[in-house]
């Protein structure tokens, strides 16, 4: 019964992580809408989360092995600056909506990798059909009634290659499972993410003006995004990795675009018609079929 408990709680975690990074695409919007630019947000928000969790261990500075050394750089890569790069300029190549769906493909590419890679992680017989159905769901969602798809090549394979991203991500995290503490592993992430964005400022230079970072909208933001959803919830997201496995932590990403419309609602004023509730019980349903043994 203990054991049974302690699985809810991590569940109950995972819903509540995935919440909050559903809700880091209207920070992230309200930055842009006040001129930081991509890059500029991810070296802001990774720096705070660095400087965080520095504080929180601040010893061992490397692996063991310089093998784990270098599947810490390509989580930093993966999970990080890369993830963070495709997405974002994606959603200023296609539309959001085709963004929004590709990326929610993620638990699919990931249980498709786990399955190649580690065939000892074991999912249940409903994993596929429940993905499949949260799948649907996330369409209606992020469509919202309106199946008028067009396609940006360059976008949606951007959108694209940020799914595959994050699902090697989540094999990285599962291959360093047990041999590394959470904090170390997320600390290195943080590390790794910010040494591989700098080169990008070689191309498109810091142009945000440093008076801008004293608007409220532009600290409040940046403090919710590093803190919050960068520093809190990628030390937490990696400690559901190890305690629920990549298969069943990875599907809760359907949640995602579900708490996204809800903060939309709230916070931007859009609407919510009959399709986003049809879509978002799909969703709820497709990660209660995901979880049945």
């Amino acid at each position: 019964m203990k054991e049974k408990l302690l699985q809810v709680k991590w569940h109950l975690i995972a819903i509540l992580t995935v919440g909050i990074w559903g809700t880091t695409f209207i920070s992230t919007k309200i930055l842009i809408g006040n001129g930081l630019t991509p890059q500029e947000i991810f070296l802001l928000r990774f720096l705070m989360a660095y400087v965080g969790i520095w504080l929180i261990s601040p010893h061992n500075l490397v692996a063991d092995h310089w093998k784990d050394e270098g599947w810490l750089l390509l989580g930093g890569l993966t999970g990080g600056s890369l993830y963070f790069l495709t997405e974002n300029t994606a959603l200023g190549i296609t539309q959001t909506t085709n963004v929004a769906f590709i990326v929610c493909s993620t638990p699919l590419l990931t249980t498709l990798l786990t399955r190649l890679f580690f065939p000892q992680e074991k999912g249940g017989r409903w994993l596929l059909p429940g993905s499949l159905v949260a799948l649907l769901g996330v369409g209606l969602l992020v469509f919202n009634g309106n199946f008028v798809l067009k396609l940006s090549p360059v976008g949606d394979l951007l959108s694209l290659a940020a799914s595959l991203l994050w699902a090697f991500y989540s094999l990285i995290i599962l291959k360093l499972k047990g041999r590394y503490s959470t904090v170390f592993i997320t600390r290195k992430i943080f590390f790794y993410g910010l040494l591989t964005i700098l080169p990008v400022f070689l191309f498109q230079p810091w142009d945000f003006p440093l008076e801008g970072l004293l608007v409220p909208a532009v600290w409040g933001n940046l403090l919710f995004l590093g803190l919050l959803a960068s520093l809190i919830c990628f030390v937490v997201w990696n400690l559901v990795l190890k305690n629920l496995g990549t298969l069943s932590s990875s599907n809760y990403l359907y949640l995602n675009p579900l708490f996204t419309t809800i903060a939309s609602l709230l916070f931007l004023d859009e609407r919510f018609t009959w399709m986003s509730l049809i879509g978002a019980l799909f969703v709820l349903s497709g990660v209660y079929i995901s979880g049945k043994k």
